[in-house]
This record gives structure tokens, sequence and C-alpha cells, in this order.
């Protein structure tokens, strides 16, 4: 069933982290402006995963103060302003949405630093001057929800050359197998349930990078939501449930102790009602490990849903479909 051998992938892509500054140091960066009133990453699905990686990261290691934010959409964000840094974001280099923004941060003369592996992005970049960090990623195929982490220090070494950010000093070591047979275990548990994927606010662009994982990879339904906000509505949903449910809950034992208090209680309501769930603790020595440790749980808990469901891993068949009707 995994034809492009997707399960390799998983094990390699975590710890090459220091590809991504390779990228970033090939691209000659000569910008005149010195001080910006915010950064916009524009990108959609798999090229907006790396930059909500970044926000979390620089923000919760107090890395930056400027306002950082992620454009999912086919324009600007009203902040946006000849004042901004905008990074254009898409793998392929072909998605509308990302080459709509460019136009726009062409027309309002922002600085620009745009990111793919080519296609228009690439061409639009030379046409205009700008900074194009190129991917160059040794895997026969590849998809964008896989070159998260390639992509993540591309765009934070561009920030380290601007002088906005300082380097990284020392890249966690991931090891995927640590995680492998976790990650099936809960596959099977989540074998014909709707997976419904829980963090803090912190931690939010995680329960969405799982929820996009096994969209894509086991072609199945699932949904997200983070503490405390669900507490306040989501929570009266399970009331009367009408379906099968399998809820995890990412857990940081260094989040606030209400916030782990309430995942706590949520969990043994939900159990009450009949509600599979797992209360899963993220490891690792610091937020960026943690972080990456969970994500490859979440691979692996995708890649063994599509296993369950004797589905091919890697292909999008379906947005292939839609995005050539849309054209």
């Amino acid at each position: 069933m995994d034809k492009y051998n997707l399960r390799q992938v998983i094990l390699d892509y975590p710890n090459q982290l220091n590809i991504g500054q390779e990228f970033a140091n090939k691209t000659e960066i000569n910008l005149k402006k010195k001080d910006y009133d915010n950064i916009i990453i524009c990108g959609m699905g798999g090229s907006a995963l790396p930059a909500e990686l970044l926000i979390n990261y620089l923000k919760n290691e107090k890395k930056i103060k400027m306002d950082i934010t992620v454009s999912r959409d086919y324009s600007l964000p009203l902040n946006a302003s000849r004042n901004s840094l905008i990074f254009i974001s898409s793998y392929s280099g072909n998605t509308e949405e990302a080459i709509s923004c460019f136009k726009e941060a062409l027309t309002l003369k922002s600085d620009i630093i745009a990111f793919s592996e080519g296609g228009k992005v690439e061409e639009i970049a030379k046409e205009n001057n700008i900074p194009h960090v190129k991917y160059d990623i040794k895997f026969d195929h590849i998809e964008p929800r896989y070159a998260t982490t390639y992509v993540f220090t591309a765009m934070h070494q561009v920030l380290t050359k601007l002088n906005i950010v300082t380097t990284i000093e020392d890249f966690p070591n991931i090891n995927p197998r640590n995680f492998e047979v976790y990650g099936k275990e809960l596959a099977k548990k989540a074998k014909n349930k709707i997976p419904v994927i829980y963090a803090s606010n912190k931690h939010k662009s995680l329960a969405r990078i799982w929820k996009i994982k096994i969209n894509e990879n086991s072609k199945s339904p699932a949904f997200w939501n983070y503490f405390p906000e669900l507490n306040h509505n989501e929570l009266v949903g399970f009331s009367n449930p009408r379906d099968k449910y399998f809820v995890l809950m990412i857990q940081d034992k260094d989040d606030h102790e209400r916030t782990n208090k309430r995942m706590q209680i949520t969990s043994d309501i939900y159990q009450d009602l009949g509600i599979e769930t797992e209360v899963i603790e993220m490891k690792g020595r610091n937020y960026l490990e943690k972080f990456l440790n969970t994500l490859v749980l979440g691979d692996w808990i995708s890649y063994y849903l599509a296993m369950e469901y004797n589905q091919d891993p890697t292909p999008v068949e379906l947005v292939e479909e839609f995005k050539k009707k849309l054209n």
C-alpha cells in the first residue's frame, strides 16, 4: 500500500533540519529595510505548516517581539503594508492563493522573500529580482506536508541572516523509531472512529497538523480544538454523541496548571459518556524537541491508520481532482 515509501520519509525528515539552513544560505538576500512593522507568511496546506512551527518556536522561546502571522488566503491581511516583511511559501511554487498574495505584495512594494522548489513563484521572483529560497530535497517523491522541517529552518535562517532572530544553536536529535509502536497502537484504537485532537492554546498548531496528517494520509475525517476555549462550547456537543469518536489530548506538563487540570477533567467526563480518550504527554528537553517528537507521533498515527484502511498514505487524489476542476 505504501507505494512511495512514506514510512522512510517519516524516519528521515525530522533530523534533517540543517538542510533547510543550506537552502537559505545559498540565497543572496539584500534587503534595504532593517526595521519592519510585522512579518506575514503566506501559504496554504503543507506550505503553511512550517510557518506555524516557526511562529510557535519563536514566540515560546521568546526569540522575537515583532508580530508574525500566517495568512491562508488569496489576499494579504489588513495589517500588510510597505513596512511588512512578507514570505511567500509554496512548496510546488504553483499555489494560486500564495501567488495572488505575491502579486499583491509587489504592488505594496513590501520586502518579499519567496520559498519554493520552482514553479510560478520562482518565475515571479526572478522577474522582479526577489530573493528566492529554492528547495532541492533528495527524495523521489515527497509531499509538502513532509517538508516541514526543511522549510522551518530555511525560514528561520533567513530571519537569522536579516538579524531579526538568533541562530538555532542546538538542533534536537529526534529518533522517529521511538514513537512508531505507540503510534501504531493509537491508530488501531482510532480505527472506525472519528479522531478528535485537543491541545493547549500554546500547542494548538500541533493539533491542527495532526488533523491534517490524518485527513491526507489515512483519507479520513478528523477534527481539532484547543483548551481552554473548547470547555466553553465543544464540551457540550458531546452530551449526546451521534458517532464513535477517539479523542487524543496532547499534554505538556509545562502548560498552565489550570489547563492541564481542564484536560484531565475533560478526559474523565468523556470517558463517563463512553467516549474513548487518550492523554498523550509531550516528551523532550525543550520546546522544539517536544514539538518535533509529538509531530512524529502524529505522523505514525496517520500512517498506520492508512494501513488499517488499506490506503496508500502519500497521494491526495481528491485534492488534485479538485484543482483540475478549479482550472
